[in-house]
């Protein structure tokens, strides 16, 4: 077989793989309509609306195809925001994700953090209040109370959620996580048909309730890992952002790396740190690290010393 045919089958696979993971987003952008209101669907058309006038002043500036994941940053980007934010909020965060995170760095591929995250963390900074006070719990009530998070990191005793009302969405939290059990059977079939690597989110979530069961069985002030797998947005984050593999390493052995890295630093922000969560800061900071991460662990492959 000869590259160009080569080169036609992996141009499919990855036009196939970019379908798959937009569906799976597009059906957590479902359920969270269905689990907060339509006030979904407008945040997700002003952020389509705001990315698509990005993306097609970039692709004319360069005199480029029009960019065909142009669709992934704008979904992630509601999915990782509390679901009663005012729809100016998520315009602002769509235009920071998509322009400086992702079509000044030259686009698809090229980019070094998450678009999307670049956007939250830029909302999140300059937008706080906004950001701490829109949870909505399930049919989209206002929800004034601690969210299962900030209980969490309180160490609120008893925890007030089970793992039924986490699993099932029947507790506040942005939009994206709050159906944990669709997240993850979303994210194992994207898994399990290699639309995304197993390895960062299984060695991140793995060695993340490893860090927080040992706290939890030694230490006064450890959290249940089960309740803190099932708290937040690492489920989600581990599954459709860390695995990114613009972001992670290329080797196995750099990608287990990666996700200890992921877990440690999660775990601390979490449970030590002034925010309560740490997913966001941590694949922000990893992502900064991988091409260290790479320089080593390549080099080592290429000695067969890995």
């Amino acid at each position: 077989m000869n590259d160009t045919n080569l080169n036609v089958e992996k141009n499919a696979v990855n036009k196939q793989n970019l379908y798959l993971f937009a569906f799976a987003l597009a059906v957590l952008l479902i359920i969270g309509t269905v689990n907060f209101g339509l006030h979904i669907l407008l945040l997700t058309a002003v952020s389509f609306a705001v990315s698509s006038i990005i993306e097609f002043a970039f692709a004319r500036l360069r005199k480029k195809p029009f960019d065909p994941e142009w669709m992934i940053t704008p979904m992630l980007v509601v999915l990782i925001l509390p679901p009663a934010v005012p729809a100016w909020l998520v315009g602002i965060a769509t235009f920071f994700a998509v322009f400086f995170g992702k079509n000044i760095f030259g686009g698809s591929g090229k980019y070094i953090f998450s678009p999307a995250l670049v956007g939250a963390l830029f909302v999140l900074i300059s937008f706080p209040v906004q950001m701490a006070t829109s949870w909505l719990s399930q049919g989209g009530d206002l929800f004034t109370g601690a969210t299962p998070l900030l209980s969490l990191f309180r160490g609120a005793n008893p925890y007030p959620f089970t793992y039924g009302q986490l699993l099932l969405g029947e507790a506040p939290g942005v939009v994206g996580e709050t159906f944990r059990l669709g997240v993850l059977v979303l994210g194992g079939l994207l898994l399990m048909l290699k639309v995304r690597d197993w390895k960062v989110p299984v060695s991140y979530l793995g060695f993340f309730f490893v860090l927080t069961g040992l706290s939890y069985l030694l230490f006064d002030w450890g959290r249940d890992p089960v309740f803190s797998l099932l708290t937040g947005g690492i489920l989600f984050g581990a599954i459709f952002i860390a695995s990114d593999p613009v972001l992670a390493p290329q080797t196995s052995f750099g990608k287990v790396l990666y996700g200890f890295g992921l877990a440690l630093l999660t775990f601390v922000i979490r449970f030590f740190g002034t925010y309560a969560e740490g997913v966001t800061f941590a694949v922000i900071l990893m992502s900064a690290v991988s091409p260290l991460i790479d320089s080593m662990t390549v080099k080592k492959v290429e000695e067969g010393t890995v």
